[in-house]
């Protein structure tokens, strides 16, 4: 990671009002107060993975307050930031929930209004696409500011993916670092999913089981029998029950199935790095029986044939 920002060689007097311009101008701006008697310290670094931002800051204690004014300024509204602590503690009050987050945990932050105290230390700082964790997890406010504790074997997977990325990331080409960093952004996800089943208040059950389902499907998309019995099996609950659940929303299981299943086939062929896969090698990779099937179904929801699509995407063929 580089240095993007660091107090050192700084007035002591001024190491601080620094600080907090730095970090209003470049993420939200907010109101920061130093908790530290001491002489005020900090550092901030960041690397790009693909689209994914990573930031570690290293500092004194702080307490932030981000107002309602502050994120209408800001404007960055389709964003999630989920945080890592390394050391010290995260204290946090956002969407009428209190979290704590201690060494080895991670909480997701939503882009509103908002309290947090930080006790010195080092965190880790994601920036993610509001868009994708929401398509699987539902609304940000079922899983914002919960803390996902250090031990559950979830979170040291995703912690250590994570440091493993931050220590290898130079070494790897461009498209490997996006499709590395998509990987972290599927296990932070996974680890919210694993969260959001326990200890859920009974007015969001209905939520979590289709948020479970929702990423259930995800994670299994290669899996030709992947439908929606299978489904509500792996649920534990009733086939029925898992349908009334997914048209309280709007939505047909089997539909939501391949929808995904199209998504992830588009991805792919777009991908350069699947460019070396043969069409039906990536259909069945997407859980189709035949490649017919697949062409048959693509054509529906794109207007165009797998292989134009990919030239299209690849060559840039309009």
């Amino acid at each position: 990671m580089q240095t993007f920002f660091s107090t050192d060689g700084i007035h002591p007097r001024n190491a601080f009002r620094r600080w907090r311009e730095v970090m209003c101008d470049q993420m939200v701006p907010n109101e920061i107060r130093s908790l530290d008697a001491a002489r005020f310290h900090g550092r901030i670094e960041a690397a790009a993975f693909g689209s994914l931002l990573i930031t570690r800051s290293v500092q004194s204690s702080t307490r932030t307050e981000v107002t309602p004014e502050a994120v209408r300024r800001n404007g960055r509204g389709d964003r999630l930031y989920a945080v890592f602590t390394q050391s010290g503690r995260h204290a946090l009050q956002q969407n009428e929930r209190e979290a704590m987050g201690l060494a080895g945990e991670f909480v997701v932050l939503d882009h509103r209004p908002g309290v947090s105290a930080i006790e010195t230390g080092t965190f880790l700082i994601l920036d993610l696409p509001r868009e994708r964790l929401e398509r699987v997890l539902g609304p940000s406010r079922l899983f914002t500011a919960l803390t996902i504790g250090a031990d559950r074997a979830s979170t040291t997977l995703t912690s250590t993916y994570v440091q493993e990325l931050i220590r290898v990331g130079d070494q790897l080409p461009p498209d490997g670092k996006a499709r590395m960093a998509s990987i972290g952004i599927d296990l932070i996800v996974a680890g919210l999913a694993e969260r959001l089943t326990q200890e859920v208040p009974r007015s969001i059950h209905g939520n979590a089981t289709v948020q479970r389902a929702k990423a259930f499907v995800e994670s299994n998309l290669g899996d030709p029998a992947l439908d929606p019995p299978h489904l509500a099996a792996a649920m534990g609950v009733s086939l029925r029950r898992l349908q009334e659940l997914f048209h309280e929303r709007g939505q047909h299981i089997a539909d939501y199935i391949w929808e995904r299943r199209l998504a992830a086939a588009a991805q792919r062929l777009a991908d350069p790095a699947c460019a070396h896969l043969s069409i039906g090698l990536l259909a069945y990779g997407c859980g189709f029986a035949s490649q017919a099937h697949f062409a048959r179904r693509f054509k529906e929801c794109h207007g165009t044939t797998p292989r134009d699509y990919r030239h299209a995407a690849l060559v840039g063929a309009p």
